[in-house]
């Protein structure tokens, strides 16, 4: 646990903060002020913090003054001074006597440094400002800099209200990180041989998963609402993405409302699913979850499959296509209600066909090319859960057959589209398909064996020309038991998928052969928890 040696000429909220935080487990060990009334000396008094008023008289020199500062330090043990406040300018005689000081300045420096930073920012008419961590030098705000956050400034804002936000939004985040990187040993000061100092930080030199993510979105529509009518929502662009997403996507029916909270999320799953697909792909996401995917020679053919797995559920649902739109697709989209369709593009004719719908939202994303972005997150409260996105899909030599029945060519080619399918679908996750489209899915299952008996559920009761006899069955994880493939087995499944890694793998295999179904491990799971 490392000690804190704080200074500060006024309130001192930074370092009341960094107590409250304790990032690292660093505590606030004493608090020192050049004023007798400083409100952070009764605040530090509250917290059972020591304190230290060392005043400068009229004539007193900078260099007695801080030695006298310097005295009053010498009876605490501390490893790093934070300034907060502090209105003096430190010189070599503080400085060489104590550990590492850092201060935090309220622009992003080498911007608007020394005082009054929010006048000059409103001033400069600049449309980012924010705070800036740093080493504290002789020279002002011009120490090396250990990090910085940044906040937008708005047109009506004020003074008061853009030091508000910087100290809320800003300081309160980029202190306590620095204090906590300083703690841990992540923060490396370094001096070269002229005497000037460097910073860097372990963990923070890229990659996928950097020490500090930064986060630039622009609000692009505020929404009707969120998930329910009670909570309020809105839509930010990522205006540096460059892959197709339906964040931004221009809405072709001018005259249908705009897209729901819902209806953005949905549209997102979809369009994810069809991009799995280099054949022409159409899918149906109702809640995320596939209500029906598949691929055919035409693209009319695929969305006809896709429709029939579970045109029930379909009712409502988001349409996604990895073509362009014609007119006979879109007279198969529009014979049934429909939220919104997802396509790279559309025929003129299919335009007039789909437009004559005013409660169909239709959205153009544009080519789909190649999925460039790697990282998918999901937002926590009090953070975000960061992870690589999962792009991998089985192709034939990747699979292992573990049992003594083999496949045949076209079991193995359902096999590899399934997984691409059950990718989407929420866990536990179950896929019944039949040459290159769905035939029952079972999706969000706190059981595997309920998921099949979903899936075969769907199968025989909402899918239209489809049962599950003869099906392949793919699964997102390992079967703890043999239960689940007896289960398939008895609905007409001939075939599973799976990533094996069961304690009792050999007991499922052994299932499978004793019912001619033949098996094959990817090794790899795939589940989708959100």
């Amino acid at each position: 646990m490392i000690k804190i040696a704080g200074l500060a000429s006024n309130r001192g909220r930074n370092l009341r903060h960094i107590d409250e935080r304790r990032p690292g487990d660093a505590e606030l060990g004493v608090v020192v002020s050049n004023h007798e009334g400083a409100p952070v000396l009764d605040a530090a008094t509250e917290r059972g913090i020591p304190t230290e008023v060392v005043e400068r008289a009229d004539d007193e020199s900078r260099e007695s003054h801080e030695r006298r500062v310097l005295d009053a330090l010498s009876s605490y043990d501390f490893d790093l001074v934070c300034l907060d406040g502090y209105m003096r300018v430190l010189t070599e005689t503080f400085l060489d006597a104590t550990p590492t000081t850092l201060n935090v300045h309220p622009s992003l420096l080498p911007s608007f440094p020394g005082t009054d930073a929010h006048d000059r920012v409103l001033g400069a008419g600049v449309s980012v400002t924010g705070c800036t961590v740093h080493v504290v030098t002789e020279e002002v705000d011009a120490g090396p800099i250990v990090t910085q956050e940044s906040v937008p400034v708005y047109a009506d804002d004020d003074v008061d209200s853009l030091k508000s936000r910087v100290l809320h939004d800003a300081e309160f985040t980029a202190y306590p990180r620095a204090v906590r990187w300083f703690s841990e040993g992540s923060l490396d000061i370094h001096e070269a041989e002229d005497g000037d100092l460097s910073v860097s930080i372990d963990g923070d030199g890229g990659g996928d998963f950097p020490e500090r993510r930064p986060l630039s979105n622009d609000r692009t529509a505020t929404l009707r609402y969120g998930e329910n009518p009670h909570q309020d929502a809105a839509v930010y662009v990522d205006t540096a993405a460059t892959e197709a997403s339906v964040v931004d996507a221009p809405q072709l029916n001018e005259g249908a409302k705009g897209l729901s909270y819902n209806n953005y999320n949905d549209a997102d799953a979809a369009l994810e699913l069809v991009k799995e697909f280099d054949e022409p792909a159409a899918a149906v996401i109702k809640h995320t979850n596939p209500a029906g995917c598949a691929t055919a020679d035409s693209l009319v053919d695929a969305y006809v499959d896709a429709l029939s797995t579970d045109p029930m559920s379909a009712f409502g649902g988001i349409v996604a296509l990895n073509r362009e739109c014609d007119a006979d697709t879109a007279a198969e989209i529009v014979d049934s209600f429909k939220e919104v369709v997802i396509a790279p593009g559309y025929t003129e004719a299919a335009l007039d066909v789909l437009c004559e719908k005013d409660d169909l939202r239709v959205l153009e994303v544009g080519s789909l090319g190649e999925r460039t972005d790697r990282i998918t997150e999901k937002p926590l409260v009090g953070g975000r859960l960061v992870q690589e996105r999962d792009l991998w899909a089985p192709d034939p030599e990747d699979v292992e057959v573990v049992t003594e029945t083999k496949l045949t060519d076209e079991q193995l080619e359902t096999m590899l589209f399934a997984w691409k399918v059950l990718k989407h679908v929420k866990s536990n996750g179950i896929v019944l398909a039949d040459g290159t489209e769905t035939v029952g899915v079972g999706m969000g299952q706190v059981s595997r064996v309920d998921a099949v008996r979903l899936a075969a559920m769907k199968a025989d009761e909402h899918a239209e020309g489809k049962d599950p006899e003869g099906t392949v069955m793919a699964s997102d994880a390992f079967f703890p038991f043999p239960d689940g493939v007896e289960e398939a087995a008895e609905s007409g499944v001939e075939a599973v998928i799976q990533p094996g890694g069961s304690v009792n793998d050999e007991d499922v295999v052994a299932a499978c052969d004793e019912r001619e179904m033949p098996m094959v491990f990817t090794g790899r799971r795939c589940f989708r928890h959100d």
